[in-house]
């Protein structure tokens, strides 16, 4: 296949349509194979895909070195056309806990740091906190990435989770590629003012969580059985009569899926992909597939054509809202600003 492109904002890397969310191949997903994990990541780079997303905390390091590995290995032109996108900012414990975030301009460096040893690149492409810092303004986080941008250690800009108010304080200290943020047919929250917001300013949206953590993927199911250490068996929409409602949606996009001959993962990215289509390609799914098999398929939405007439069949099969429960635990939705 011939993998076509977006670009980040007004400002950004020309990238695939679709990036590679590689956080479940290090943590929050249950245990993961580390070979099938490198093989992904090179089956994603020979099919096109450029955007490798990650975090610095995804695993406390593991990650990071994952990515480093499989791009060390990769053949030379591959490697050569990976684009690292990078989240910083989350402070762990050697439990697994949470301590909240530092957006520093000290941490903003040190973080940058260990994360370009990790990975074994002399830049990173786009360089985000994870979650903003009340303690500190993002004027002073973002004004660290740029002065990383000035020494060559960032290429550009990005944000993550972050409401309007904070997206045009941060623009107006440094120019800004994207904000990554959660967003699919059941998270649809950044309609209403988030995403004008970032059409306004010339910002686009890298799309996390666009099957919502498997959910919305026609693979999951009432009776499967979530490991201590995968997010989702503590996750408010994986729980009792939310799950069950949320699967029962699942049916609904199924059958249109079905009459479209593509599987109910390939028309909700599909569905993403439009919603960017409509607007200078400014929204970039990211599709956390940690198999090679998962990857063709989640690839394969890019073959899907939604007619107006199909647009129209899914948002009746799942409204905005229609979904049952937040889309993180409460803890975890207070740092989140809205």
């Amino acid at each position: 296949m011939t993998m076509r492109t977006r670009t980040l904002g007004s400002t950004g890397p020309q990238v695939s349509a679709i990036g590679l969310g590689c956080m479940g191949m290090s943590a929050l997903y249950g245990d993961a194979d580390r070979a099938e994990s490198i093989a992904t990541i090179h089956a994603a780079l020979e099919a096109g895909v450029t955007l490798l997303d990650t975090g610095d905390f995804y695993g406390m390091g593991h990650n990071e070195m994952l990515i480093g590995e499989a791009l060390r290995t990769a053949p030379a032109a591959r490697r050569e056309q990976a684009l690292t996108s990078v989240k910083f900012g989350a402070l762990r414990d050697p439990d697994g806990g949470w301590s909240g975030y530092d957006g520093r301009p000290a941490a903003v460096k040190n973080f940058a740091a260990y994360s370009l040893q990790r990975l074994g690149v002399d830049h990173i492409d786009v360089y985000r906190i994870a979650r903003l810092d009340p303690a500190v303004p993002i004027e002073e986080t973002v004004g660290a990435i740029a002065e990383l941008i000035e020494k060559g250690y960032v290429r550009h800009v990005g944000l993550s989770e972050v409401g309007a108010e904070t997206i045009r304080r941060a623009a107006a200290t440094a120019p800004v590629s994207d904000l990554q943020i959660e967003y699919s047919l059941i998270s649809r929250g950044i309609e209403d003012e988030i995403l004008p917001t970032t059409r306004e300013l010339g910002i686009s949206v890298t799309a996390y969580g666009v099957l919502s953590r498997g959910l919305i993927s026609g693979h999951f199911t009432r009776d499967r059985q979530l490991a201590a250490n995968d997010f989702r068996a503590h996750s408010p929409r994986f729980q009792g009569e939310n799950l069950q409602h949320n699967l029962n949606l699942v049916e609904a996009l199924r059958k249109i899926a079905e009459q479209k001959g593509v599987s109910v993962a390939q028309i909700a990215i599909a569905w993403v992909l439009s919603r960017g289509s409509q607007h200078n390609n400014d929204i970039v799914p990211l599709v956390g597939a940690r198999t090679r098999d998962r990857l063709a398929e989640s690839l394969g939405a890019l073959d899907v054509t939604l007619e107006p007439a199909d647009l129209a069949a899914i948002e009746d099969a799942v409204p905005a809202d229609a979904a049952a429960g937040e889309r993180y635990p409460a803890a975890l939705m207070s740092q989140v600003e809205r």
